[in-house]
């Protein structure tokens, strides 16, 4: 599925990372634990939680995640954008809860990391 794909289906807003709109993503993990995240050693993964923070963002560049999305109408901050921008990644803003959010992509086909 596509990034653009996910964003559409989820009546999401794209923040940031327009250039990777076409990239593919093959699953999906749902943590607002970046511990949990770290573990990770699939590839093309969308990240999807409601923490806003640097930590998020800093936790999705070390395990190679392309793509974050923040769940519960959370915002990106201005500095998470530019680093998200530096580092050729796309933050998508959601208004669903995790719960809605997650459903939405398996019912279309997103697999789950486990």
């Amino acid at each position: 599925m596509t990034i653009e794909k996910i964003a559409k289906i989820l009546d999401a807003k794209l923040v940031c990372g327009k250039q990777m709109l076409k990239q593919n993503i093959e699953y999906g993990f749902a943590s607002d634990l970046m511990s949990d995240v770290l573990t990770l050693d699939e590839e093309n993964v969308v990240l999807i939680t409601g923490l806003t923070n640097m930590q998020t963002l800093r936790t999705a560049e070390m395990a190679e995640i392309p793509c974050v999305i923040f769940v519960r109408n959370k915002k990106a901050s201005k500095e998470m954008i530019q680093i998200a921008n530096e580092n050729d990644m796309v933050i998508i803003e959601c208004k669903y809860s995790m719960f809605k959010t997650i459903g939405i992509l398996y019912e279309n086909k997103l697999e789950p990391v486990y």
